[in-house]
């Protein structure tokens, strides 16, 4: 336990630093500063309340064990009583207090954004991607989190081929993350006309939605361009120039957007998904130079290539990195997807713990 509460006095010289930076005149003023110490001490709380909780479940045994020198049998009886139950407390305390040292994401408390594409099965995949996000707009409601659409491109029998959108609220990212990769889903389509069942993916990514500070992109490796929305979206359509294309020069990450009103707001949207793009692409070239072993989180869209499969005729859900099998498709498809997402985060906490990540 040494170790663990050198760190939690740390978190508390912290925290109680940044309350004291708060106070400042020059941060009260500056919103930038002040929203960012905010943050930080929003994500230190936990171990500051649990590091509080210790200290005075240490002190009541300390008291305890000088009141059992007392020659009085009732006094005697009353210390050891609150020796015990603080015994207990603290034994709890130390299971909270190893989940709360685990090192988390950096990115975790971000917004973030994701991209859902329809992909094989033609017509039936992108009717599952819209399945998909009507599914993570639910679970973003029940999180009491915003959902804002950034670009988007109907298929033909419906769904989308494409569709981008933000997710605004604490921890977003980090209660998002584990959908990245292919989802495949076994159902009789709509369009099929001998009931037969048919398996189709969809390919889902998800990217922190990185401060300005995170990654600094030099004009000079941008190549912006205007040019005329195509498809439904409004009378604007093909009246002005109003979509904007962006181009990442080193890495040829392309970005299009024409969703938004006006130009103006077409290029805020591409900045920022190429932010994403482009820092995750950063992200992880670093890691594979380093060794570190990381799978793709977006594939080909290949039926073989799946993390979680949806199966519609046995009203079954399946996610295969951790071998969870839930038969509650009908549940999940609404947005109750707290026991996978909950199962991934806490399979995650084992590997770090496993790893002696702490």
């Amino acid at each position: 336990m040494d170790a663990r509460i050198i760190k939690l006095q740390e978190i508390e010289d912290r925290y109680l630093e940044i309350g004291n930076l708060m106070l400042q005149d020059e941060n009260v003023s500056n919103v930038k500063m002040y929203t960012k110490l905010s943050k930080e001490q929003a994500k230190l709380k936990g171990s500051y309340d649990a590091y509080q909780d210790f200290k005075k479940y240490t002190q009541i045994i300390e008291d305890g064990q000088e009141m059992l020198k007392e020659d009085d049998p009732e006094i005697k009886e009353m210390a050891q009583m609150e020796i015990d139950d603080a015994k207990a407390k603290l034994d709890e305390l130390d299971k909270r207090i190893e989940q709360l040292l685990l090192p988390r994401d950096p990115e975790d408390s971000y917004d973030c954004l994701v991209e859902i594409r329809g992909a094989a099965g033609g017509d039936e995949g992108n009717i599952f991607a819209g399945d998909l996000f009507r599914m993570y707009s639910y679970y973003a409601e029940s999180l009491g989190y915003k959902i804002d659409v950034m670009e988007s491109s109907e298929g033909e029998a419906g769904g989308y081929t494409l569709i981008s959108f933000a997710v605004k609220g604490n921890d977003a990212y980090r209660h998002f993350k584990f959908e990245s990769g292919a989802h495949r889903v076994q159902r009789v389509p709509k369009t099929e006309t001998q009931g037969r069942v048919q398996t189709s993916t969809a390919t889902v990514i998800v990217f922190p939605d990185v401060e300005d500070e995170d990654i600094e992109i030099p004009d000079s490796d941008l190549t912006i361009e205007t040019h005329r929305s195509s498809g439904a979206g409004g009378q604007h359509i093909n009246k002005t120039d109003s979509a904007v294309r962006i181009v990442h020069v080193p890495t040829g990450i392309t970005v299009n957007c024409q969703d938004g009103r006006n130009q103006i707001a077409n290029k805020e949207t591409a900045m920022r998904i190429i932010k994403a793009r482009v820092y995750e692409y950063y992200k992880q070239k670093k890691e594979e130079e380093e060794g570190a072993i990381r799978r793709s989180k977006i594939g080909t869209g290949d039926r073989s290539e799946k993390i979680r499969t949806y199966n519609y005729p046995q009203n079954r859900v399946t996610d295969h990195r951790i071998g969870l099998t839930l038969n509650k498709l009908d549940r999940i498809v609404e947005g109750k997807l707290d026991e996978i997402i909950d199962a991934l985060l806490a399979n995650d906490d084992k590997e770090k713990l496993l790893n002696g990540n702490i």
